[in-house]
């Protein structure tokens, strides 16, 4: 199939194909506009609920397809002059994933048992049809959580679902429920992100409830038994965090992972924890990305991540212009941060290194402090703690609600955020741009969570609890401000949690054993 209009994240997040518009040539791209701010702002609609994803196509970032809990996928076009309402819309499942997985290629995975696939290639000439080409279905009673589509082979994808299972699919053979065994890895937890890896055709990298984050290759992955080899893993990247003194560690459970533009870097966004920032070559992580040193209002909160499923990305200015790059997420204060990403050998001097000797001396200048250890916590091993990048470039406002995805455009000074609410927001440095003129200054007064329960909201949760749709619903506003009332609700109770408490993690005699064996082959 051609790749003219696939709807898969480019491989590399900042790639250039196709026309660029004059008005956003040259210098215009520079970090300059990163670093100065997105101040502007508008909004697409179309969705009828929460938008749980997003995905630029890897022609210069020309479409965007957006998916979540409405069965839509609309399909946007940033080559129209003024882009108020979808170019295409597609039928598609329930999606909960974000850009790096459910609209890669003509993919779409969701909360259902099937990928369902589109025929994009034409999409630049006409409509297309909105029923997908092929829908396969060897997740058989099994709900897919992520899919990702080849870089170098259209036909090649791989999907991961919440029984551990990851699966190698390939166009050119039969699809079948019968599914080969030598295209299955079984994990002994569910698999919360699968990638692959966006310049080596071979490697990908798979996270899982259980905190294990590894990168593996498809020739030792896949295939007959005995051409395989340590379920394919060729490194394990650590996540378990400790406390000096306390009694437990934490492994926080991710719910994504995304490679940088060249496959050096990596993120995992992890339910409980910060943002955390790795070099393909080190295990250990060299930073964490937070909201601690923005200058706060009384009760105003900063980023975190306790509630929802959240999905990152690197991205940022055209990579000929500036190699600078940035990490973009989602935060339960109801905004989107854009962190700007020092080079790796400036992290790697920054993150502190601390002897196991000195991590036991009582009266260290370190207690309280965080500090990442190896799975087996090895009482003689370092512990590593990376450095904060505790003031983000931007902080984008704009939203009611929680935010669970965001992109950064390849090709235009754009980022792209949604959540909760049924609309996506588009930030921008400039008051226009080619295919908007509608952009305004985005308020900066964010709403506040309500410190109790209001009646509104009371009436909400009742409704739920009894089973049926809440009253007095006469707008789509009204049907969505219901939604963002439940979310407040969730947040009040689970908000803020301390990982040590809500995700503890206790070494026992099966850890010790082989640090490889958290998964099985079939």
């Amino acid at each position: 199939m051609s790749r003219t209009n696939d709807l898969r994240p480019p491989a590399h997040s900042h790639s250039l194909a196709g026309l660029r518009p004059r008005s956003l040539s040259g210098p215009l791209t520079s970090s300059a506009f990163f670093d100065h701010g997105f101040h502007y702002s508008t909004k697409l609609r179309a969705h009828s609920s929460c938008i749980n994803a997003l995905a630029l196509s890897s022609n210069g970032g020309r479409f965007l397809a957006s998916g979540g809990d409405d069965l839509d996928v609309h399909l946007w076009d940033f080559h129209q002059e003024d882009i108020n309402k979808p170019y295409h819309t597609l039928i598609g499942p329930r999606v909960i994933h974000d850009s790096s997985a459910s609209f890669t290629q003509d993919s779409i995975g969701g909360t259902d048992t099937i990928v369902h696939q589109y025929d994009v290639s034409r999409l630049e000439i006409g409509p297309l049809s909105k029923l997908p080409m092929n829908m396969v279905r060897e997740h058989v009673r099994d709900t897919i959580r992520d899919v990702t589509c080849s870089p170098f082979r259209d036909e090649v994808f791989l999907s991961g679902s919440e029984n551990g299972r990851i699966i190698q699919h390939d166009a050119r053979l039969s699809f079948s429920p019968n599914i080969r065994t030598v295209d299955i890895i079984q994990l002994t937890a569910e698999v919360t992100s699968v990638q692959f890896h966006p310049t080596v055709e071979n490697l990908f990298i798979t996270s899982d409830s259980d905190s294990n984050v590894c990168l593996r290759d498809t020739r030792m992955a896949f295939g007959p038994r005995n051409s395989r080899s340590n379920e394919g893993i060729v490194r394990t990247f650590h996540t378990t965090i400790a406390r000096r003194n306390f009694g437990t560690m934490s492994r926080p459970e991710p719910s994504s992972v995304a490679f940088d533009r060249e496959g050096k870097k990596l993120a995992i966004t992890s339910l409980h924890y910060y943002p955390t920032i790795y070099s393909l070559s080190d295990t250990y992580p060299l930073a964490i990305c937070t909201g601690n040193s923005v200058a706060r209002s009384p009760g105003q909160r900063t980023y975190s991540n306790s509630c929802t499923m959240k999905h990152g990305c690197f991205g940022g200015p055209d990579p000929m212009i500036s190699d600078d790059d940035y990490y973009l997420g989602g935060s339960d204060d109801f905004c989107g941060y854009l962190w700007k990403i020092p080079p790796v050998e400036q992290l790697m001097a920054q993150r502190e290194e601390i002897p196991a000797h000195e991590w036991r001396l009582d009266g260290s200048n370190i207690v309280g402090e965080l500090a990442y250890t190896d799975k087996l916590f090895n009482a003689d091993s370092s512990k590593f703690i990376p450095t904060e990048l505790s003031t983000p470039s931007a902080v984008l406002k704009g939203h009611n609600s929680i935010v669970n995805t965001g992109l950064i455009h390849p090709q235009f000074p754009l980022i792209l955020t949604s959540g909760i609410e049924s609309t996506i927001t588009l930030h921008s440095p400039f008051p226009s741009c080619p295919f908007s003129r509608q952009l305004s200054l985005t308020p900066q007064e964010v709403r506040q969570l309500p410190s109790s329960t209001t009646p509104e909201e009371a009436r909400v949760i009742d409704s739920l609890l009894l089973g049926v749709e809440p009253a007095f619903r006469e707008t789509a506003d009204e049907a969505e401000m219901d939604t963002i009332r439940l979310f407040d609700r969730i947040l009040r109770m689970e908000g803020g949690a301390d990982p040590f408490e809500v995700l503890p993690w206790v070494q026992t005699s099966e850890d010790t054993d082989d640090s490889s064996s958290d998964t099985s082959m079939v």
